[in-house]
C-alpha cells in the first residue's frame, strides 16, 4: 500500500526552511514519506535547492523517508498537484503585515482555493513542534473534517484539545418584559435558541470523543468576536485548526474572515481543512 505523503514547498528562503523543518516533524508523527517540492521554470535549476533541503532533513532525521520533486510552473499549481493524495501540505509565509495586496499575492492565500489536503501554514511566534494544545475553531457540524483532524492531531501530539464554537444571537423582536423573570415568549424562545446553539459542538464532536477517548477535550461557545477569541488562544497553542469551506460559485481563495485574521496574526501554525 502506498503511504500518504506530507508535501512541502521550498524555494531556498528562510521562510521555506521553517516550513521544511515543520513538515519533517509532521511526516515523523505520521510515519510517512516527506515530499519536498520546488517549483521552477527549468527543472535543471532545481538541483541545488532540493539537495540542500534533503540534506538538512536527513541530517536532522536520518530515518525519515524523503522524496524530492522539481516541478515546472508556479508554486501554487505545483503544490496543489502534490497535495492530491497527501496527508498534509505545508507552506511557509513571509508574513502579511497590514497590506491586503501582499496577502492576496501569497502562495498560502491562493493555495486555499486549490488544495486537495489539509493545508498547514507555518507562521507565528513559535513553531508547532514545541508543545502546546491543539486549538479548534468550529462554526457548525459542517466542520466535521476539521474536528476529526484536530482530534487526530491531539493524539499525534499527545496533548489536549480546546474547541471554540462560534455562535451569534438570533434577532428577537423586542417585547414588554414578563412579570416573572425569563418567562415571556421571546425570552423562552431565546433560551431555547441559546441551548440549541451551545449543543452544536457537543453533538458534532460526540462521536469523535467516543472514537478518541484518550483525548482530553473541552469546549466553549463564543458569541462575539470568534476570530479574536481564536487569535488569543494561539498564544498558548501548538497549532490551530479551522475548516475551509468550498464555494462552488466563487473563484479564487476560499478563506473566510476567521481564516484571514489567523493567517495575518496567528502566534502558531494554522491548519485549514477542506470540508467534504
Amino acid at each position: 500500500m502506498t503511504l500518504r505523503h506530507v508535501a512541502v514547498g521550498v524555494d531556498g528562503s528562510l521562510f521555506a526552511v521553517r516550513a521544511l523543518d515543520q513538515a519533517a516533524e509532521e511526516a515523523l508523527r505520521r510515519g510517512t514519506v516527506l515530499r519536498i517540492v520546488h517549483a521552477v521554470a527549468d527543472r535543471d535549476a532545481a538541483g541545488p535547492v532540493l539537495a540542500s533541503a534533503a540534506a538538512r532533513v536527513q541530517g536532522r532525521h536520518p530515518g525519515l523517508w524523503v522524496e524530492t520533486r522539481a516541478v515546472e510552473g508556479g508554486a501554487v499549481q505545483a503544490l496543489a498537484a502534490q497535495s492530491e493524495g497527501a496527508a498534509l501540505t505545508v507552506v511557509g509565509t513571509r508574513g502579511f503585515g497590514g497590506v491586503s495586496g501582499l496577502l492576496a499575492g501569497s502562495v498560502s492565500w491562493r493555495l486555499t482555493a486549490h488544495t486537495h489536503s489539509p493545508l498547514l501554514v507555518v507562521r507565528g511566534d513559535h513553531p508547532g513542534d514545541q508543545g502546546g494544545e491543539v486549538l479548534l475553531g468550529l462554526e457548525s457540524d459542517a466542520d466535521t473534517a476539521a474536528a476529526a483532524y484536530a482530534f487526530q492531531e491531539a493524539v499525534r501530539r499527545g496533548t489536549r484539545l480546546r474547541l471554540l464554537h462560534s455562535s451569534t444571537h438570533r434577532h428577537t423582536t423586542p417585547e414588554l418584559p414578563s412579570l416573572v423573570a425569563a418567562t415571556s415568549p421571546g425570552q423562552e424562545r431565546q433560551v431555547r435558541n441559546d441551548r440549541a446553539e451551545e449543543a452544536v459542538p457537543r453533538f458534532s464532536v460526540a462521536r469523535l470523543r467516543e472514537e478518541y477517548p484518550e483525548v482530553e477535550a473541552d469546549s466553549r461557545t463564543v458569541r462575539t468576536g470568534p476570530a479574536h477569541a481564536l487569535l488569543a488562544g494561539t498564544r498558548e497553542a501548538g497549532v490551530v485548526v479551522i475548516g475551509l469551506r468550498r464555494r462552488a460559485a466563487r473563484v479564487g481563495p476560499q478563506i473566510g474572515p476567521v481564516g484571514r485574521v489567523l493567517l495575518h496574526h496567528s502566534h502558531c501554525p494554522v491548519v485549514l481543512v477542506p470540508t467534504a
